[in-house]
């Protein structure tokens, strides 16, 4: 049991990457206790490629998994009227990204039954917030796009196997050297949420995304976002590759401590 003023964090998932840097993170602070326990899987790659069963296994650890941890915390925390859930989302929640759909999904998913759970626990006096990364550099991710790249994709017609492994993952790369983030900046930001009196619900951990959610929410009819990652991936990919590029180059380790939010 934990003794008055200590915390305890319950964080499933805490093998590897985002969740081990977590566990480390919280288990360095002298001044609280924290137990510890972070779960999630991608899937990538053209749909046609992508079995339901496939599909189901995201669903079940990305939602379902948060859906059942919810469900054992949270009378307890409803009987003590006290109590704060942190979910590891990500910007793909709030953005689709093109072949990642079931992924994508799941996060959208999650995101809609946080949303409405938030209100309810509010009552209860019990804080929900998510934890929205974009890029994160870890071995699982790298692992993921090197598979992928290697995979022959049969039954997937040529035109779509073709803009997956000669388009979009040149773009992807491009992306996670520029903006990409760390499992210990998340670990950061997450524990920011944890320790505030007053956590947001949405904690994008990348400022470097503000503009590309905030092109969803611009336009009511979808089209702009849409037409806009469109023209970026298939239009105008040299361009978006120097953009990267630049951008790489600018993204200093000041500027990366920078985008490490909530301030």
């Amino acid at each position: 049991m934990a003794n008055s003023g200590q915390k305890v964090v319950l964080i499933t998932g805490c093998s590897s990457g985002i969740g081990l840097r977590i566990a480390v993170t919280l288990a360095k602070d002298e001044k609280k206790r924290y137990h510890v326990n972070n779960a999630g899987v991608g899937l990538l790659g053209p749909l046609e490629s992508i079995s339901i069963e496939e599909m189901k296994r995201v669903f079940e650890t990305n939602f379902f998994g948060v859906v059942r941890m919810i469900k054992e915390v949270m009378p307890d925390m409803k009987k003590r009227r006290s109590g704060h859930i942190v979910v590891m989302s990500s910007v793909m929640g709030l953005q689709g990204v093109v072949f990642n759909d079931v992924y994508t999904a799941s996060k959208f998913a999650m995101e809609g039954f946080c949303e409405s759970m938030a209100v309810q626990l509010m009552k209860f006096n019990i804080r929900l917030s998510m934890i929205e990364p974009g890029p994160v550099h870890t071995e699982f991710e790298t692992k993921m796009m090197e598979d992928v790249a290697k995979m022959e994709y049969p039954g997937v017609d040529a035109d779509t196997v073709r803009y997956f492994k000669d388009v979009y993952l040149p773009s992807s790369t491009d992306i996670f050297e520029a903006m990409g983030q760390t499992p210990e900046d998340i670990a950061k930001c997450t524990k920011k949420v944890i320790e505030s009196n007053s956590p947001r619900f949405r904690n994008l951990t990348n400022s470097l995304y503000t503009p590309i959610v905030a092109l969803k929410y611009a336009d009511e009819t979808g089209g702009l976002s849409v037409n806009t990652f469109y023209n970026l991936l298939f239009n105008f990919g040299p361009l978006m590759h120097i953009t990267m590029s630049i951008l790489k180059c600018l993204t200093c380790s000041c500027l990366r401590r920078r985008t490490v939010s909530p301030n």
